[in-house]
């Protein structure tokens, strides 16, 4: 337990889980989505969606989008900031089920080159998130680490495949799911790395042969 659990992060409130974590829904949404959202979709589930407005969770969610740290002074008046950086959103109430996490959210975000993505996402204490699915598949991550999602086709080899790729880059597994929609349908690796895993990397395994898609999220490369 560190002293973060205990007081929470430092942070412009009121609340860790309305608030600071919702701002760290928007900023990890950002960074998978590896480039500033000019969209942006989003439903409120639970708690966020009748409280939310009370303990700024919207203006958390859109700070986050728009990359400011949740002790960022600017958090209130994210709404205008958005208008500044030419961020269009739209919020709604979503019901994502009785096994969803009352303080979550579900973002549809675009970019300028027209990537997109989906993301539920949920803030559950003290700052800390769960990155939930990704584009309907189950993810399960907290997004404090370098974490590599590669979604394929349920085929023999595509795990040896990354995993050789990441002992040769010297990353280590902190921690690996595997999901599959159907046996032989869709399936999912989530693998949170001690390491960066090199862009290079990323790339190459975007173009092997049954991966669908990779999205990579890095702690250190800046989103612009």
């Amino acid at each position: 337990m560190t002293l973060s659990d205990i007081i929470g992060p430092v942070m412009v409130g009121p609340s860790s889980s309305h608030t600071a974590g919702a701002v760290k829904i928007g900023e990890v949404s950002r960074k998978l989505l590896g480039e500033a959202p000019v969209e942006a979709e989003i439903g409120l589930h639970g708690s966020f969606a009748t409280t939310g407005r009370g303990h700024g969770t919207d203006r958390a969610i859109i700070a986050g989008l728009l990359n400011m740290a949740v002790d960022d002074t600017r958090i209130p008046d994210s709404f205008s900031w958005a208008e500044k950086e030419g961020l269009k959103f739209h919020f709604y109430t979503v019901d994502l089920g009785d096994d969803a996490h009352p303080n979550s959210a579900k973002l549809n975000i675009s970019g300028k080159s027209g990537r997109s993505m989906e993301i539920i996402a949920s803030s559950i204490g003290g700052g800390r998130i769960m990155i939930d699915k990704i584009d309907g598949l189950t993810a399960n991550f907290s997004g404090d680490h370098p974490t590599l999602i590669v979604q394929n086709l349920d085929q023999p080899g595509h795990v040896a495949e990354v995993t050789t790729m990441l002992e040769h880059k010297s990353v280590n597994i902190a921690t690996m799911q595997l999901y599959r929609s159907n046996r032989g349908g869709k399936a999912v690796m989530v693998i949170e790395c001690d390491q960066e895993v090199p862009p290079e990397s990323v790339k190459w395994l975007s173009h092997l042969e049954g991966i669908l898609k990779v999205t990579y999220l890095s702690m250190t490369e800046p989103v612009q």
